[in-house]
């Protein structure tokens, strides 16, 4: 068999549009820009770790995403996942609470408890984390354009419960950038909104300064049509400007910026997956280096949460999604995540049941007990091709954030919709390629089981648990002082009026047992609500 000509070799563009060739050389690496960011595990600039000895000391946490219905079914799934080892919790919340909706809001009817935890107060916070410790299960809160508010009840259940705060970890996901450019479960305007989260960064740098109050997630942008580069890319933009908020009010770098996280998407091409990760861990570090002046090491780490999105999964032939799943597992320890929430094989259908959060969570453990991913820090190092591709990636990324500097920042360019449309876009152009076959996908668009029967176990709706929700919300309200709720929620409005930082305000809020909806709607009254911008 006569060996191809170059010419009639198949062209392979990766996602984020960079060529690949057949085979890579030492000459290649050099092209691309050599080894000069390469390092050494935890050293600048941190390309192949942000520590040292990396899982060989200590694996990734284990965080998989649960919370649904009412706090306490949602407390019996957190000490289910936990007996069966799961190291960390990450919390789902349901629909109202992400909009600031008290549960018995008329336009919370119908999605209450449906798509994670309803929480109204502080009293659903207690009920949820009730027997768990808070210093050996670390907790993540998946929420953002009400983040100040569920942060605020966060720490005050943790005050209660007699733990000293200033040594509390956790994680906020708290990305109000991203919401408007994929999810949308705002509630304020942009500049408001930016302004909570600076307002939770600089609270926490003072009053807890081991908890992380953002977790910028390029994640969310991947999933609403962004590829890999731009995933990396937008994010560290909504990084630059939430940094940029609170040092305009006087901290410097080292005081926030080493509790800044992430939580970044992985599916796809395992190599472009593991070069993303690579290649953004050094370029976030030399921007915090040499943009900000950051001196601490600890300050320039990528930390972050990274697994399977459920964007790669399918509705066709769910049971191969158990295979993705563990691609993905892999990629993310190959990638040096400090943690990861691996999707469940049914989240394309319904919220995980506790059987595919178990093979979820047991596929992690395989890696580590089994699979020898614990044994050397980033084992792909020094692949000929994985360097040529982090550079390029890198250099990709790089390209996508000047053109965003150049166009006005990454706040004016969400403020008129334009990174919105631009995803949107590509996700369309994506579906297009799926449905034609461009884009191959096995189940979807390739090896098809005609006729086939789905047979997944669907998450069901409950009217009488939303109910009781109610009523619990409805108990709360008769127990608690009225003059002192009406207090604090008028020092609320007032702080938020003044343009001082509003934590303090909330927490003392929350501690009298205000509700979300209430706490919600004295900011509304003083920051509006946003519009979303509609470009043709």
């Amino acid at each position: 068999m006569s060996e191809r000509k170059p010419s009639e070799i198949r062209p392979v563009v990766n996602e984020s549009g960079i060529a690949i060739k057949p085979h890579y050389t030492a000459a290649d690496v050099e092209a691309s820009g050599g080894l000069a960011m390469l390092g050494k595990p935890g050293e600048f600039p941190f390309t192949r770790g942000i520590h040292a000895l990396m899982y060989r000391k200590q694996p990734w946490t284990m965080r998989q995403y649960a919370g649904f219905g009412n706090p306490q079914e949602t407390n019996q799934r957190f000490k289910y996942l936990i007996a069966n080892g799961q190291t960390g919790l990450n919390v789902a919340f349901d629909l109202p609470t992400q909009i600031g909706l008290d549960s018995d809001d008329p336009l919370a009817e119908g999605e209450v408890g449906r798509v994670g935890m309803s929480i109204d107060t502080l009293r659903d916070f207690e009920i949820a984390f009730e027997g768990i410790d808070l210093k050996e299960i670390t907790v993540s809160l998946t929420i953002n354009g009400a983040a100040a508010i569920l942060i605020a009840m966060y720490l005050a259940m943790a005050e209660k419960r007699g733990y000293d705060v200033k040594q509390l970890r956790g994680t906020a996901q708290n990305d109000i950038l991203k919401e408007f450019i994929g999810r949308g479960t705002w509630i304020f305007p942009v500049e408001p909104s930016i302004r909570l989260v600076g307002d939770t960064i600089e609270y926490c740098a003072e009053h807890a300064p081991k908890y992380s109050p953002v977790s910028v997630c390029g994640y969310h942008i991947r999933e609403s049509g962004a590829n890999p580069a731009q995933e990396m890319a937008y994010a560290f933009c909504i990084a630059k400007a939430y940094a940029d908020e609170v040092i305009k009010r006087g901290l410097a770098v080292d005081e926030f910026a080493g509790r800044l996280s992430y939580n970044f998407n992985i599916f796809g091409n395992l190599f472009e997956q593991v070069a993303k990760f690579r290649a953004g861990r050094g370029l976030w570090a030399k921007i915090m280096k040499e943009q900000y002046g950051a001196e601490k090491p600890g300050s320039m780490w990528l930390r972050m949460i990274a697994a399977g999105g459920g964007g790669g999964l399918t509705f066709e032939q769910p049971e191969l999604n158990i295979v993705r799943g563990a691609y993905y597992a892999l990629i993310s320890a190959l990638s040096g995540t400090q943690t990861m929430a691996l999707c469940s094989y049914d989240e394309a259908y319904t919220i995980p049941t506790e059987y595919s959060a178990r093979v979820s969570l047991r596929t992690m453990q395989i890696l580590i007990e089994e699979m020898g991913l614990t044994e050397t820090v980033d084992p792909l190092g020094g692949s000929y091709y994985v360097e040529t591709l982090t550079n390029q990636m890198r250099a990709e990324m790089e390209g996508i954030m000047a053109e965003v500097d150049a166009l006005g920042g990454m706040v004016k360019l969400v403020s008129e919709g334009i990174v919105q449309a631009k995803v949107s876009a590509q996700a369309y152009q994506m579906q297009r390629d799926l449905e034609s076959g461009k884009f191959p996908k096995v189940g979807v668009n390739k090896y098809r089981i005609p006729e086939e029967e789905h047979k997944v176990e669907f998450h069901p709706y409950s009217e009488a648990d939303a109910q009781k929700q109610i009523a619990s919300l409805d108990a709360v309200r008769a127990q608690r002082d009225p003059a002192q709720v009406a207090q604090c929620l008028a020092r609320v409005r007032e702080d938020a009026a003044a343009r001082r930082n509003v934590m303090p305000a909330l927490v003392a809020a929350v501690k009298a047992y205000a509700s979300v909806g209430e706490m919600t709607r004295e900011l509304v009254g003083v920051f509006g609500r946003y519009r979303e911008p509609i470009r043709f």
